[in-house]
């Protein structure tokens, strides 16, 4: 195999990214030649931070902590963040410049045709020209200059440390670092967060479904009792939808691979001092992200002019902390599930133009080259409507008369924001500080617990939700839209790829929040009851907010009061409240007994399904058998529910099948049990056992495990498989298949014992000692101090110079 072809062919896995995380796929054979302590690479990749380094801004130090946390000390703020931009460049520049390929669609350029796909899509959406028209708006401000200061950090990393391990492989120079890289990097993590197609899957299947099946296997709010603000209203209504264009399936199809994975998703909760046996409020907070290689999180400690004193971690790209604490507060976010995206069809001439009311426009058109490693170069069209972005997975399709072409609306198009704000949180000095700097955070929508040293404690939805009107009345953003028709308009503040006034959305006092709440849980459920605007097409179903929820209600009205030691138990509690939604099933079961194989095929020792799991406790702990056999069993019985019937129906064969709250909850004779639920589930056991017995697992740690893989995914440079506990209905989440979970966790208080973990380590360099030196800790459940202490000792000093 020559030099380009293992380039293209292990870039390739690239493409498997996604937009969610760097888990690539395919690349699995093409790297052992460069193995440890074999060829010349191994000589060419001892990296460390050089001891000095001019900085045009002036003096700063970095001490790195026994966890490879830089801490940053300086003067002048600019000086502090170009250190903060050395760093990253140091430690994670090839993680970042991979983001920005995915981002930009310019990956094919390194990987070949394999990537087009890719490409075009993300040219297409123009994230390119979203974050240059943010940059634009943030250039020359205060925080512009400061981000100016940390690019000029990474870019020094790049000239003056030793190139990463990963560009030596694969023979290809980093690029220069930029500010609208960075703000590549936040949409980059909006679109995880927000860019959903839920509205086009439903649009499909209503088509295919009918109205009334699709309402009940994927309703926009469900049923439960536990949202995040508990005020017992129930949930509101939905209203009658009609598509205006029914989705192309193949497209559905096509978009879904540019979406988040399922298990994305997060827990959080902050507890006021009224509960706390310090008196102090608590913060806790664990995003559940892509378990990547390096972690999505890189950990810092900033300290800078009065009163910048902030640790906790940051996007490698992003200069400022996302999720941590300051000399004030503590705060974290989980993902709101906000709707703040729409798709259009419109009627065209065919010229070029279409109606818009009783306007004819043109559309904004102009002709990219994909560049394509090792083949031809792929021309794609780039067209803007007035309301976004246009979609075709088709560039030579039949415009939209079929929907396989469609506009699209997204507050990340627009000038954000965002950037600002969380500069200005890093700073704030207390609950209105963090108020007034969380306003400005535009995208992506999230939930936002704080508290602070003065007791305050503090909930509040961020980011701009679009009002949508047809004929001037509001509308839910549940289908797609006529455009031409002037339908599900937003406005008048939204203007893509420019600077919004947001005027049009919802008020942030509209938007769900509660100011020093003695309790309150995130956990990706429902918001609330009763809005006073629309906000959502769709929430996680309800297991691990109530059962955080029941955690914390439990302890609030026992004598003992709550700490930091409980609040990382909660983090860690692996009891799943899916056992007791199916365990009425699992006991119907038991009474008419499981078929037997044809074979003669025998289950494993550890258990007799399902008797084995009629008296477990329902916790998700890798040395047991239990888990093992009901998340198999949960698996076979939700295919063996759906997978036919939506075939019949003419769904793709991938299409996502209803949750698990929605499978527990419907009715016993419903017709997706052909009228005999018991009969499909004791079929479903039997196939887990079989199942089981091939894969000769004996407990759920065999099957449960830690999956972390590098960009190339070599052996080497993976991270060590590891027996883990959790599942996707537990507190302690994780998702072994999709390899999911969470990438951060952190409880935060105020006597300066806050901790949190990393699932991995700081330095994305594999010949670090910190490559994953947190990876076992995290597996089982231990967490490490991020206190704000500057340890003793300089490793890099900044001195003023040109460089």
């Amino acid at each position: 195999m020559n030099e380009e072809t293992t380039r293209r062919a292990v870039l390739s896995a690239v493409l498997g990214a996604g937009v969610g995380g760097m888990a690539l796929t395919e690349a699995r054979s093409y790297l052992t030649r460069f193995a440890p302590n074999s060829g010349t690479v191994w000589g060419a990749a001892n990296r460390n931070a050089a001891g000095r380094v001019e900085s045009p801004y002036g003096a700063a130090t970095v001490s790195y902590d026994d966890d490879h946390v830089p801490h940053v000390e300086a003067d002048d703020e600019h000086a502090a963040y170009f250190a903060v931009g050395y760093c990253h460049g140091a430690d994670r520049f090839f993680q970042m410049d991979l983001y920005r390929r995915l981002m930009e669609g310019t990956l094919s350029a390194v990987v070949g045709d394999v990537a087009v796909d890719s490409d075009v899509f993300h040219r297409q959406l123009d994230f390119a020209g979203a974050a240059e028209a943010t940059w634009e708006r943030a250039e020359g401000t205060e925080t512009g200059d400061v981000v100016e200061a940390y690019v000029d950090g990474v870019n020094r990393a790049v000239e003056q440390e030793s190139t990463p391990l990963e560009y030596r492989l694969l023979s290809f120079e980093p690029r220069e670092w930029t500010p609208t890289a960075c703000l590549l990097i936040s949409k980059q993590i909006s679109w995880g967060l927000t860019g959903s197609f839920r509205t086009l899957r439903r649009a499909l299947a209503r088509d295919r479904l009918g109205s009334e099946a699709t309402g009940a296997l994927y309703p926009r709010i469900m049923g439960h009792d536990v949202p995040i603000i508990r005020d017992g209203g129930g949930p509101s209504a939905s209203t009658t939808r009609t598509d205006a264009a029914t989705p192309e399936p193949g497209m559905v199809s096509w978009l879904e691979s540019f979406e988040s994975d399922p298990g994305i998703g997060s827990n959080s909760w902050v507890v006021s001092g009224e509960q706390t046996a310090s008196g102090d409020p608590i913060v806790a907070n664990d995003p559940h992200l892509n378990l990547t290689v390096p972690p999505v999180w890189y950990e810092q400690h900033v300290v800078g002019p009065d009163p910048l004193d902030v640790r906790g971690v940051s996007f490698p790209g992003v200069p400022f902390v996302i999720i941590g604490q300051n000399h004030a507060g503590a705060w974290g976010f989980t993902n709101a599930g906000a709707d703040v995206i729409d798709f259009y069809t419109y009627e065209t001439a065919g010229d070029g133009s279409y109606r818009y009311g009783d306007e004819t426009r043109e559309f904004d058109t102009r002709t990219e080259t994909v560049e394509v490693s090792g083949g031809e170069d792929v021309e794609v069209t780039v067209k803007r409507s007035v309301h976004g972005s246009v979609l075709t997975q088709y560039p030579d399709g039949d415009e939209f008369e079929q929907a396989d072409e469609l506009g699209v609306a997204w507050t990340g198009l627009s000038a954000t924001r965002t950037v600002e704000a969380v500069h200005e949180l890093n700073v704030a000095g207390g609950m209105d500080e963090a108020e007034a700097a969380i306003r400005k955070f535009d995208e992506p929508t999230q939930n936002f617990v704080y508290a602070d040293a003065d007791g305050n404690t503090y909930y509040w939805v961020t980011g701009q939700i679009p009002i949508r009107t047809t004929d001037g009345e509001p509308v839910q953003g549940t289908r797609v839209f006529d455009g031409s028709a002037r339908e599900g308009d937003w406005g008048p503040g939204y203007t893509p790829f420019g600077e919004s006034s947001w005027e049009g959305f919802v008020p942030y006092e509209e938007k769900p929040g509660v100011r020093n709440p003695d309790y309150l849980a995130t956990a990706n459920q429902r918001l609330t009851d009763d809005p006073e605007q629309y906000l959502s097409e769709g929430y996680a179903p309800p297991f691990r907010g109530g059962r955080i929820y029941d955690r914390l209600d439990e302890r609030a009205t026992s004598d003992e009061p709550m700490d930091a030691a409980f609040c990382r138990d909660v983090q860690l509690d692996t009891l799943d409240p899916r056992y007791e939604l199916f365990l009425p099933i699992i006991e119907a079961v038991a009474e008419i007994g499981v078929p037997t194989t044809d074979d003669g095929r025998a289950s494993t020792d550890a258990f007799e399904p399902p008797e084995s799991l009629l008296d477990w406790d329902g916790e998700m702990r890798p040395g047991d058998p239990e888990p093992l056999l009901f998340e198999h069993w949960l698996r076979e019985f939700r295919s063996a529910t759906f997978d036919d019937a939506f075939a019949d129906a003419g769904l793709p064969e991938e299409f996502p099948t209803p949750n698990d709250w929605i499978l527990g909850t419907l009715p016993a004779d419903s017709r997706w049990f052909d009228g005999d639920r018991t009969t499909v589930a004791a079929e479903a056991m039997g196939a887990a056992r079989d199942r089981i017995a091939d894969e000769g697992w004996d407990d759920y740690g065999d099957w449960n495990r830690v999956r972390f893989t590098h960009p190339f995914d070599q052996p080497f440079l993976n991270y060590d498989r590891l027996r883990t506990s959790g599942s996707a209905g537990t507190v302690r989440n994780f998702h072994t298949e999709d390899s999911t979970g969470a990438s951060w966790r952190m409880v935060a208080t105020f006597d300066g014992d806050s901790r949190a973990i990393l699932p991995g380590g700081n330095s994305g360099d594999y010949f670090s000692t910190h490559y994953d030196d947190q990876l076992r800790a995290w597996a089982e459940g231990e967490y490490k101090s991020m206190d704000r202490t500057v340890p003793d000792g300089v490793d890099v000093t900044f001195e003023e110079g040109d460089g």
